[in-house]
């Protein structure tokens, strides 16, 4: 994104007093910006976006037409209590996103992390915890306290169920119905979600070498095409698979799953 040289806001902007505007910000017309909002240097807020509640947003983001950016949770356990949201910087949220406040029952925060796209209606839900350099595309929907690693892609009409996390560099078919948690560097499809392989494509495009990949497919066939339980899979992948940062990716993944695997 160009920056801008001074900031921008529409005569028919509505920018509530208290909220706090960086350096060449761009607000076009008819916004909302409310009074617990801090928008930081050189964010583009496109026409009809509503910013309510604590929301505090980075730098250079993109924030499209009738986006609502800190809604109310769509939780009935929410009672308004002075929860945030979260977004650092490099974001690009197209059309008619919905990203929820946090609520006290998941930590008060939602956080959106650095050099994401997320877009035409996709929705991220209360206390969802989203990384880096993830993609979400067209009406994917994040249950609350969802959790999705950096450099994950989510395909076209997806879902992800409340409490699950999709691991790093993985990726999700569109119109998937994910109801359990997705390894790192996995794939997954189907209604519900089952696992289809490692995602090649992405992991050569992210850089990794070849012997990085032969012990990812190493420990991939352990958990996912042998006959072996999952603890005596772990213990396999730790004598047999050399260390490296993708084998600590995946042993803390597998170690921390709280609701299983999509298989």
């Amino acid at each position: 994104m160009s920056k801008l040289s001074e900031t921008k806001i529409h005569p028919s902007a509505i920018i509530e007093p208290g909220a706090e505007i960086g350096s060449g910000v761009s607000i076009g017309p008819y916004c909302v910006i409310g009074s617990k909002v801090q928008i930081g240097d050189n964010c583009q807020i496109q026409s009809h976006v509503v910013m309510s509640g604590r929301v505090k947003i980075g730098r250079n983001n993109l924030v499209s037409s009738f986006a609502s950016v800190g809604s109310r949770p769509q939780d009935l356990k929410y009672r308004g209590e002075d929860s945030e949201l979260l977004i650092g910087d490099n974001n690009m949220f197209r059309e008619y996103c919905n990203l929820s406040l946090g609520t006290d029952g998941g930590g008060g925060k939602t956080v959106i992390g650095n050099d994401n796209l997320f877009m035409v209606h996709t929705h991220v839900a209360h206390d969802c915890q989203v990384g880096h350099k993830v993609i979400a595309a067209n009406c994917v929907a994040l249950a609350g306290h969802a959790v999705i690693d950096d450099g994950a892609v989510l395909g076209g009409l997806s879902a992800v169920h409340q409490f699950c996390r999709v691991g790093r560099l993985s990726m999700i078919a569109a119109g998937a119905m994910v109801t359990q948690d997705v390894v790192p560097y996995g794939m997954v499809h189907g209604d519900r979600a089952r696992i289809n392989g490692l995602n090649v494509v992405g992991l050569r495009r992210h850089g990794v070498k070849n012997s990085d990949l032969q012990a990812i497919k190493a420990m991939y066939h352990l958990v996912f095409d042998s006959s072996l339980t999952l603890d005596d899979a772990i213990s396999k992948i730790r004598k047999e698979v050399e260390d490296s940062e993708y084998r600590r990716v995946w042993l803390d993944f597998l170690k921390d799953s709280e609701r299983g695997l999509c298989r």
